[in-house]
Parts: structure tokens; C-alpha cells; sequence
């Protein structure tokens, strides 16, 4: 974990690795040195997404899947998505240094840019693999400078040789993560048991207004495309309150144009996010976002254009891996609490390719997407320590 958190390293003991920049290609060589020298087969899909792939006693059994992400936030912490991948790691390590032999196939993944910051939407690699986006026209998409995402694939040297979609049956998919909340922490639980992930909207609202000078022009003579983002971004802060407890809402994301102190903006764009364990009121947040939009455009006298840019349904995760998860937490004597991540992970598309779990680690202070996010070594160690004992029940058909 420090030897990764040394690649996009900031000054504050952050991390700043988007998606395929240089920082992340250099992250992926020194995750493919260590997967060889686990022993591991490499590939790596026409996506970016990296697999090393131990045997197992029956050559034909669909193999046990685990991973995360290697990419961060823009200043972001050391732990988000990392620790995933490296747990995974570290469980084929200790499975090579006890001479443990499974009897399926174990696999170790990185996917490519899941947190979403440099190119939308979030969990991308994972969701072309699924078959939950098309290839063509992920790769298609662009950064704020207009480099597409095929172009930065090829400029870091990862645009792999293999199609990117599993190419056998898997049996299960495991991923460990921190928690990025505080519930964990506030109930004195030593690991989470994870059951499922809330559904959520992502998208855009620009305001098209009329730029002109700010101090000749008249107050009553303004089309003013910020003040219209600015009255809808705090309509988005509103919302989830009229929804329930459950419902977050933010706008995390405003860009004015020209963006001078001395010109009234004439083009504003603002995002939304929703969040919330029922579809149903995922939906009704963003026809509210949608009416709220409209208000503030009318108010305004500007027009508007929305976008929805990701949508993805709550998830429950099957019993047989929440339990296999469940036993090994209660092997261990670890004290657990079961609840629903409020974060999109990875492990959202694998639902769609095999039985998928997650784990959960302790997040103090529930901070994270900040220089400030923290797990102690002892819980880095609980977690990963349940995620290889639930690993190992289901590569070794011991899961009850």
C-alpha cells in the first residue's frame, strides 16, 4: 500500500492518479511486475483492464474474481480502490507462501477508470467488460482538454490484445473497499458485510445565456447563465431532504464561460448526482432536478440543455457470496455490520456476470475523495484477511 501510494503521490499525503495519465501507466507497470512475480498469467483487454490469472487444480472451473481500482479522485486519498486491488494481491501471495492450491482459478483485476473524473461515466472498464457499455463509444469519449479516452489508452501503452469481455464463466466476483462513510466506525464494527449498492443519476444542466459586460449592462437587461446554475445547485442541495433520509444529493461540478471577473456569463454548466437504496426515488429525483432546471432557466431568462450521463439501478447481492463473506467475518470473530454501500463500485456491472460480494473496511471519520481519507493498518489487515478467507470458501466449493 505505501510502495502504490508513491505513484501520483501529493505534497498533503494524497493521491492524484487519474485515469490513463502518466502517473497511471506507471501504477499499471509496477501492478504487472507484481502479478508476474506472483507467479500470475498477464493480459490485459482492449479496454485496459489488467487480469492475472493463478491455476487452479481443475483447469476448467470457472475462477474466483477479485479487484478494484487503481485510478483516484483529483487529490484524492491512498486508499480508495487501491486496497482492493492490493488485498487481492496479497491473498494470492499468501496463497503462494503456504503452498495452498485452489481448485478453481483465482483471478486478480484492476479495472480501467472507475472513478469517472477524467472520462464519464464512473466504473467504465468494468462496464464495457460486462457488456454494459459499447467499447466504440466509450473510447470515443472525451476529457475537458478533447484527448479521447482510445487516444490516452495508446499514449500510456495500454490498449491491450484481448477482447474486453470475460472470456470464460466465472463462478464469483469479491471486491474490498473501503467504506467512504462513517457507519462502520460509528458502531465499533471491525468489518463490513456488504449486501448490496443504492441506485443513482449522474448528469448535466448548461444554461446558455448572453455574455456582455458587468458593469455597462443593466441588471434588468441580464441573461445571466450563472446565477440560473446557481439557483439550481442549490435546488439540488434541497431535494433530497423533501425524499427521505436515505436520498443524498450534490453538485459536485460548475463551469462558467468566459469565466472573467468583469463579463457577465453567457454559458454555465452544473451536474447533479442522486443517490438512494430505491430506484423509485432515484427517478423521482431526477424528474425533479429536471423541473428545477426549468424554473431556474425561466427565472433567468437563459435557456438550458440537460444531460444524463449515468444511470445505474440498486443492487442486492446474492446470499451465496454475502454469506461466503458472513462466515469468514465470523471465523475470525471480527465484528460485522451489514449494510448497503452509498458509493458505485465495480462490483455494480459485475452483478450482471456472476455472483458478486463486497467488503467492507473501516473509514475513519468516514472521510474520503480527500488527502484526509484513513484505515488503519489493522483494519487494511481485517478486511483483506475476510476477503481471503471468503475467497478461498468459494475457490475451494466450501461456501455451505
Amino acid at each position: 500500500m505505501e510502495e502504490q501510494a508513491t505513484y501520483g503521490a501529493t505534497e498533503d499525503g494524497g493521491l492524484h492518479r487519474l485515469a490513463l495519465t502518466e502517473a497511471d501507466g506507471e501504477i499499471r507497470d509496477w501492478f504487472i511486475d507484481q502479478l508476474r512475480g506472483a507467479g500470475l498469467s498477464v493480459r490485459v483487454d482492449e479496454f485496459g483492464n489488467i487480469f492475472g490469472r493463478r491455476k487452479g487444480s481443475d483447469p476448467d472451473a470457472p475462477p474466483v474474481l477479485l479487484g478494484s481500482h487503481l485510478d483516484s479522485q483529483p487529490n484524492g486519498g491512498i486508499y480508495d480502490g487501491a486496497l482492493g486491488v492490493v488485498a487481492a494481491l496479497e491473498f494470492v501471495r499468501a496463497l503462494n507462501d503456504d503452498e495452498i492450491e485452489t481448485t478453481r482459478p483465482v483471478e486478480v483485476v484492476s479495472w480501467t477508470n472507475e472513478e469517472g473524473s477524467r472520462f464519464q461515466p464512473a466504473m467504465q472498464g468494468s462496464g464495457v467488460w460486462a457488456g454494459a457499455h459499447d467499447i466504440d463509444v466509450e473510447r470515443a469519449k472525451t476529457d475537458d482538454d478533447g484527448s479521447t479516452l482510445g487516444e490516452a489508452l495508446e499514449d500510456i501503452g495500454y490498449r491491450g490484445d484481448v477482447p474486453a469481455e470475460p472470456d470464460t464463466e466465472y463462478e464469483a466476483y469479491l471486491e474490498l473497499h473501503i467504506e467512504q462513510g462513517p457507519k462502520l466506525a460509528a458502531a465499533g464494527a471491525d468489518v463490513g458485510v456488504v449486501t448490496g449498492i443504492v441506485g443513482f443519476t449522474w448528469g448535466a444542466v448548461t444554461f446558455r445565456g448572453e455574455a456582455d459586460h458587468s458593469g455597462p449592462t443593466p441588471m434588468r437587461h441580464r441573461s445571466d447563465a450563472l446565477v440560473a446554475a446557481a439557483d439550481l445547485i442549490t435546488a439540488i442541495r434541497r431535494i433530497p431532504g423533501t425524499l427521505g433520509d436515505r436520498t443524498v444529493g450534490t453538485a459536485g461540478y460548475v463551469h462558467a464561460e468566459p469565466n472573467s471577473i468583469n463579463v457577465i456569463p453567457g454559458e454555465a454548466t452544473v451536474t447533479w448526482g442522486f443517490r438512494d437504496p430505491d430506484d423509485a426515488v432515484v427517478e423521482r429525483a431526477y424528474q425533479r432536478v429536471l423541473a428545477e432546471a426549468e424554473h431556474a432557466a425561466e427565472r433567468e431568462g437563459v435557456d438550458y440543455q440537460t444531460e444524463e450521463r449515468m444511470r445505474a439501478p440498486a443492487i442486492s447481492f446474492p446470499d451465496r457470496p454475502v454469506d461466503a463473506v458472513r462466515r469468514a467475518a465470523d471465523a475470525r470473530g471480527s465484528q460485522y455490520l451489514e449494510l448497503v454501500s452509498g458509493a458505485g463500485h465495480d462490483a455494480t456491472h459485475l452483478t450482471s456476470v456472476c455472483d458478486t460480494g463486497m467488503v467492507f473496511a473501516v473509514s475513519e471519520g468516514g472521510t474520503s475523495h480527500s488527502p484526509a481519507e484513513f484505515t488503519s493498518w489493522d483494519d487494511c489487515y481485517e478486511a483483506a484477511t475476510v476477503l481471503a478467507n471468503a475467497a478461498l470458501a468459494l475457490a475451494n466449493n466450501t461456501t455451505g
